[in-house]
């Protein structure tokens, strides 16, 4: 085993965090505190091919793996959690889906444009009464002489009302239960297509979250992304690359909040010396530190296994879990080791406190995670 990253690779890195730390660091607060969503900033990531890491460069990608693109997710998240979630749905959800499961006409249409950033892309699983029980779907699909027509609704849709493209999944067959949901790639301005409510979060604010909207939205025949049918299985395979990103974003943040701390912990002084050298501090930074390390390993296995070709379903789901939670964990302690100050907005670890909970729900709770790994692991 080469537990070792490439040239390459560390490049990549150092190149990913001297971006966030110029371009987006100085505005997170900004960001967050008006809920603005940094296009501009998103159109330079896919200048520099951060929105197409994973896909092929005759498809205008960058040619990248997964372990390039968790790279860069852990690292932009390092700095904002808001903008690595943006790229995380666009990438690792609606475009990969396309790439995936469309047509050679699809992929050719679609992911040059989301992979340059010139489009933006969101991806639409989740309804009012269908969360973690996808296949209650409830949004539908019937035929008509020109194509499909699409009625219902989808919420907390990432980057909805800023998307160019999204990936829907609906149902055109209910006898059939999850085979009989299907993927539909919905353009901007569709008839019949429109946006709903923009979710006021408690994190990830820079993030927009929202409903779509169906009503009497008609598509042509060519917008059936895959098999009829066979959209939600389709998407379990998605989602096992989406949460390798999850678990990158998780260690992102959690890496940003230990730092902050580690920082505070040596310039913040109580009874004549830093705090760091009190041994309750320094417990808290080794614990942080050694589960960091430890939620790392596991999205860089599952990333690898992803490069090589593997499913990843168990593995992805145990980084997720793990690193989601213990996120959480490291903000907290993050923000104890500031004390009063950590409560406060002039200090990071308030925004990473805030921000890192929805790594345990989205993309599957981790409720949903336990089961999926238990499930796998009672199939041997």
């Amino acid at each position: 085993m080469d537990f070792d990253y490439t040239p390459d690779q560390v490049d990549l890195r150092q190149h990913v965090r001297e971006f966030a730390e110029a371009e987006i660091k100085p505005h997170v607060m900004e960001w967050d505190e008006a809920q603005a969503f940094p296009l501009d900033t998103v159109r330079r990531l896919g200048q520099l091919g951060y929105m197409g890491s994973i896909f092929p460069e005759e498809l205008g990608g960058a040619g990248l793996g997964y372990i390039e693109y968790a790279t860069i997710i852990e690292e932009l998240c390092r700095v904002d959690g808001s903008v690595g979630l943006i790229v995380a749905a666009h990438t690792s959800l609606c475009a990969n889906h396309i790439y995936k499961a469309g047509s050679e006409e699809q992929r050719r249409r679609y992911v040059p444009r989301l992979a340059s950033g010139e489009w933006i892309g969101c991806w639409s699983l989740t309804e009012p009464e269908a969360g973690s029980d996808a296949a209650g779907t409830r949004t539908t699909a019937h035929r008509d002489d020109s194509g499909w027509v699409l009625n219902g609704s989808k919420t907390f849709t990432t980057n909805a009302h800023y998307a160019d493209v999204c990936v829907a999944m609906v149902v055109t067959d209910r006898t059939r239960a999850q085979h009989g949901i299907s993927a539909f790639i919905i353009e901007k301005g569709a008839p019949g297509f429109r946006l709903g409510k923009k979710e006021n979060k408690l994190g990830m604010r820079a993030s927009a979250t929202g409903e779509v909207i169906f009503e009497d939205c008609r598509l042509p025949a060519g917008q059936l992304l895959g098999q009829e049918g066979e959209g939600f299985v389709d998407s379990l395979r998605i989602l096992d690359g989406g949460r390798i990103s999850i678990a990158a974003l998780a260690v992102g943040m959690a890496q940003g909040a230990y730092e902050a701390a580690l920082h505070y912990s040596q310039v913040r002084k109580q009874f004549g010396r830093p705090i760091s050298e009190f041994q309750a501090i320094q417990h808290k930074l080794a614990d942080m530190a050694t589960s960091i390390e430890a939620a790392r390993l596991l999205v860089m296995r599952a990333a690898w296994l992803m490069d090589h070709g593997r499913r990843v379903t168990r593995e992805s789901s145990m980084a997720k879990l793990f690193a989601s939670e213990m996120a959480v964990r490291v903000a907290d302690e993050a923000l104890q080791i500031h004390g009063g100050y950590g409560f406060i907005k002039d200090y990071p670890v308030e925004k990473f406190y805030r921000d890192v909970k929805l790594a345990t729900i989205g993309e599957g709770t981790s409720e949903i995670q336990r089961l999926v790994i238990a499930r796998q692991l009672l199939k041997n």
